[in-house]
């Protein structure tokens, strides 16, 4: 199966190999469109991870799972507390690098081994990096990892530990891709960008495959996300788009899209009915996971939410650290910007009050909790 990137805007095709990281035109890439399929039976009979889903992810062979694989996946789903058993929480934190992260990661550099890349080049606020430096490290391939200098000492000390090059560049995460992009223009080298490299989500639309999965062939009417680059986001608009061309599900869930106020352009953009982001003044924040202040597939995040009829919500300084301290006090120690999206779903239901709009009481709803307290800091 030679799986072909497509031009966003102009519709162009290109070949993976020719280590290209967008389009001529300057639009993004996106996967085409493969064949998948679900075959149930098979599916159920093997090990829980998300290489269960292998029919439906974009490579030849599959043979090179036992190589990489550290059983990345199909994280456990939880009720938040018992007085309120629609609102489940997915943990993704409970992954081999402890962030959902390890999704994209584990089929991006599985791609990239099957393409013959021994080198990647990537740029993270910490958890992306740390996923292409573990899964890098499996198969032999060399990583160079750009990092804002500001990045979590932890998250730092984590990827160094797998091996990779550590690049520490003065300036926000906006600065830190321009470095990256720099350098894999110069060395022509492989982008492993979890933003601009359309297999990452080919990784991260397993969590809503894994959902499906879990509640019995269903998915909840909403899913409230963290939101910055959109990976998991738009992970899940694609994974929905796969079940429902396989008729597995008859209708998308509501997407709902957690910002932090303090760096809320697709909030923002939302707000105003733009159908693209618009220039604002970020600030500093917790949630360093989400704080990101021009995510180029913005009009891709944007589309799909409003195709969803969900919505953006912001979340205050003051209530991701309640969010984060509500959590714990149930067992959850997560990092700031999963707390971040606690607090976004908190905001969601205020909404409707404030409103007097009809809320279901039985509406089922899931948080993916995205990362472990212990990265941060």
């Amino acid at each position: 199966m030679n799986i072909q990137w497509v031009c966003n805007d102009c519709g162009r095709s290109y070949d993976p190999k020719d280590l290209l990281w967008r389009c001529c035109c300057g639009g993004l890439l996106n996967v085409e469109s493969f064949p998948i399929s679900f075959p149930l039976k098979k599916i159920q009979s093997r090990e829980a991870s998300l290489w269960r889903y292998s029919e439906a992810l974009p490579f030849q062979n599959t043979s090179f799972i036992k190589d990489i694989t550290m059983g990345e996946g199909f994280t456990p789903i939880v009720p938040l507390d018992r007085d309120a058993p629609h609102l489940l929480v997915k943990l993704d934190f409970m992954m081999p690098t402890l962030s959902f992260k390890d999704r994209g990661a584990a089929v991006l550099i599985a791609k990239a081994k099957e393409l013959g890349v021994t080198r990647v080049i990537a740029d993270s606020s910490g958890n992306a990096g740390t996923a292409i430096a573990a899964y890098g490290g499996r198969l032999g391939i060399t990583c160079d990892i750009y990092v804002p200098e500001q990045t979590s000492p932890k998250k730092i000390q984590q990827i160094h530990a797998y091996g990779a090059t550590v690049h520490t560049i003065p300036g926000d995460r906006e600065e830190t891709a321009k470095a990256a992009v720099q350098a894999v223009e110069q060395q022509h080298i492989f982008y492993a960008s979890h933003v601009y490299n359309p297999f990452f989500y080919q990784g991260t639309k397993t969590y809503v495959y894994e959902l499906w999965e879990q509640l019995k062939g269903d998915l909840p009417d909403t899913l409230v996300l963290p939101v910055g680059n959109g990976t998991l986001l738009l992970g899940v608009y694609y994974g929905c788009q796969d079940l429902m061309e396989a008729g597995l599900i008859s209708k998308f869930p509501r997407l709902i899209g957690v910002q932090a106020e303090r760096c809320a352009p697709l909030a923002t953009a939302y707000r105003l009915g733009k159908a693209r982001t618009v220039t604002i003044a970020q600030q500093q924040t917790l949630a360093e996971g989400i704080a990101i202040a021009n995510p180029p597939r913005h009009r891709q995040i944007l589309a799909a939410v409003r195709e969803t009829n969900g919505m953006f919500v912001t979340a205050s300084e003051q209530k991701i650290k309640q969010a984060h301290l509500a959590l714990a006090e149930r067992g959850f120690y997560v990092e700031p910007t999963a707390a971040a999206t606690y607090a976004g779903y908190l905001q969601y239901q205020k909404h409707f009050k404030h409103n007097q709009l009809n809320s279901n009481e039985n509406e089922r709803v899931v948080i993916p909790l995205c990362g472990a307290g212990l990265k941060a800091g």
